[in-house]
């Protein structure tokens, strides 16, 4: 007789089922805003890794808001919003310090201090506000208290603080950093660069983050679904609004065997990159489950 009977079977069967899978995700949450006359705006947090699921669970999925840019010489950027998938919690970006108000917002990244002549010395803000290991991002630059043209600190990127600015000019934003979880290297979370008065504007680091201006100019917006930095104005002869940061994203990939259903309030799409489906999730916030 076989020592196999059906139900000693079945209850192998059982056992050897699979209950969930091991899900590769990039969670980035939405850039800091860009100050007026200011620095710029912290990217939002970069955080990606491995995570196992339960199938047939439900999942919260958030994408992140940018922050809005500064409005006002004495009022900083807007923090970008998390973005969120299960347990993983990405940190909106710092927003920008301003002329009037030149100290800026820890985040994700850290904003850049702001621009304008008096105030003294700033220094940029901290990043990595979630406490993560590895970090989620890095801090914003410092102001120049120099003559003659003032230039605010960079905000800081996933891969790079922002740089210090000059007495000529705004500080870059820092760099972001480079994945491949879609099957294309693709560089996001850069920070946004910072205004100046007359001087150069600081340029935004890789990966989405907004331009920084000279002169009366309106900061660069960071690019969606990036989680880039909003840029800092400048000024000559009035005031003009920072730029807004760039939303986040929220990236799964899995074997191709597997169907994500997505909820009510996601904007999301699926490609196939060989063996492994990959969804991206550029807006909103809702549920997911994945069989």
């Amino acid at each position: 007789m076989s020592i196999f009977t059906p139900f000693s079977f079945r209850q192998q069967a059982q056992a050897a089922a699979p209950t969930g899978l091991s899900m590769i995700y990039l969670v980035i949450a939405g850039g800091g805003g860009g100050g007026t006359d200011g620095g710029g705006g912290g990217a939002g947090g970069y955080r990606s890794g491995s995570i196992n699921v339960d199938l047939s669970t439900n999942y919260t999925v958030t994408v992140g808001g940018g922050g809005a840019g500064s409005t006002a010489f004495n009022a900083i950027g807007s923090k970008g919003s998390n973005s969120v998938f299960s347990t993983i919690s990405s940190t909106g970006g710092g927003g920008g310090g301003s002329d009037g108000n030149k100290t800026p917002a820890t985040g994700g990244s850290g904003g850049g201090a702001g621009a304008g002549g008096g105030g003294g010395s700033v220094s940029g803000a901290a990043g990595n506000q979630g406490g993560y290991s590895p970090v989620e991002g890095y801090a914003g630059g410092a102001n120049a208290n120099a003559s003659p043209r003032w230039g605010g600190g960079g905000g800081g990127g996933a891969s790079a603080v922002g740089a210090n600015g000059t007495s000529s000019a705004g500080g870059n934003g820092g760099n972001g950093l480079a994945s491949v979880i879609t099957g294309t290297s693709v560089t996001r979370g850069g920070g946004g660069g910072a205004g100046a008065e007359g001087g150069t504007g600081g340029t935004g680091g890789t990966g989405g983050g907004g331009a920084g201006r000279s002169n009366s100019s309106v900061g660069g917006a960071g690019t969606v679904n990036t989680g880039g930095g909003g840029g800092a104005s400048g000024y000559s002869s009035n005031y003009q609004n920072g730029g807004a940061g760039g939303s986040g994203i929220v990236i799964l990939r899995y074997p191709n065997t597997y169907t994500i259903t997505v909820g009510g309030g996601l904007t999301s799409s699926t490609i196939t990159d060989g063996s492994f489906k990959v969804t991206s999730f550029t807006a909103g916030t809702g549920t997911i489950s994945i069989a």
